[in-house]
């Protein structure tokens, strides 16, 4: 006796009529969009991972290595994935932080614009110093009633000087073999001379490679501009793109140090979670400073220094070798990272920062 078929919406397979779902897709069969199937989907679909997302990270924070031991094992389904895990937390991590950020890089603004004004005066000084006698104006001993005032007056005016010094020497600056005259630069650009001009002042050259003439024209950006908050947050906002590409290369490093366990993709499991853990400590600590100001420095240090004995005991769960020679391990992949990796990554990433903000 044969059955009747019906197609189903999504796939267009034909299946028997009496299936309550699709055998080749898994949608419902007849599924009528209504607001109650629109909002119910919603809410189903959300709360599911949800559930996922707090049964896998407990465990990620509080036991090093379980899940990407139980994801290589083969049990998926009732956590997390580790891209998706540590997708999610990075991107509260890098939410949180940008409260902070922006107050940083207003601060720098703040700053650099002080700076400015300081420097001005200092300049104003030295004018009055060069013209006048500093000693007839600065240290008039028949005005001094006491030789406290007379020291005192003598202070002030070798901090002037000195001031001023200091701001000679560091209005020529050289980047990269680039030597700039500030002051010049500055006076130049008050005039309302051309780009063109500028350049020629500070000397590039046609003949420059592009990196040369890009580092002459974000430099000359930065003096009209004066803001090196800018430069900052250039560098802020590179840190999540280069935070993923280091993923790779400290599961590379894991494959090194565990070569005969597992393939690359496990030690990439492994990376992920861990990378995961650390967001979250660093949301935590963001969090922390956000609510309370006086934050204890130590608390601090030592929720960091926790994420070493977090990779020692997490590596010593999933590829279950002894704590000695865990502990070495680990101890060589965090000296190797944070002493060669992470500040090659920081070094690019700052330049990086600089040439395209």
């Amino acid at each position: 006796m044969s059955r009747s078929l019906k197609k189903c919406n999504n796939c267009i397979q034909q299946f028997e009529s009496h299936l309550p779902f699709c055998p080749y897709c898994g949608q419902k069969a007849g599924d009528q969009l209504t607001l109650n199937v629109l909002f119910n989907n919603t809410i189903n679909n959300y709360f599911s991972v949800d559930a996922r997302f707090f049964k896998s990270f407990f465990p990620l924070m509080l036991k090093p290595g379980h899940l990407p031991k139980q994801f290589v094992s083969g049990k998926r389904l009732m956590y997390l994935h580790p891209a998706q895990m540590y997708l999610f937390i990075s991107i509260v991590f890098f939410f949180l932080f940008s409260f902070v950020s922006r107050k940083q890089v207003e601060n720098i603004d703040s700053a650099i614009k002080k700076d400015i004004e300081q420097s001005h005066f200092y300049r104003d000084s030295l004018k009055k110093v060069s013209k006048e006698n500093p000693t007839e104006k600065y240290v008039n001993k028949s005005d001094l009633k006491n030789e406290d005032s007379l020291r005192l007056r003598k202070q002030q005016l070798v901090q002037v000087t000195d001031s001023v010094q200091n701001v000679n020497k560091s209005s020529s600056n050289s980047i990269f073999n680039i030597d700039i005259n500030e002051m010049e630069i500055d006076s130049m650009i008050a005039a309302g001379a051309s780009d063109e001009e500028l350049y020629r002042k500070m000397g590039m050259k046609t003949s420059d490679g592009y990196l040369t003439k890009r580092m002459y024209k974000q430099i000359l950006k930065f003096f009209k501009t004066k803001s090196g908050g800018t430069i900052l947050q250039a560098f802020l906002d590179s840190i999540p793109l280069a935070m993923f590409m280091l993923l790779p290369i400290f599961a590379f490093i894991l494959k090194l140090f565990y070569i005969r366990k597992g393939k690359f993709v496990h030690h990439l499991v492994f990376t992920f979670y861990f990378f995961a853990f650390l967001f979250g400590v660093f949301s935590f600590l963001v969090i922390a400073n956000l609510i309370w100001k006086d934050f204890p420095g130590w608390i601090m240090t030592l929720t960091m220094f926790s994420a070493f004995f977090y990779l020692f005991f997490g590596v010593k769960r999933f590829y279950d070798q002894g704590y000695i020679l865990s502990f070495i391990k680990s101890s060589a992949i965090s000296f190797f990272f944070l002493s060669m990796v992470l500040p090659f990554a920081v070094v690019i990433m700052g330049l990086m920062a600089f040439l395209f903000y």
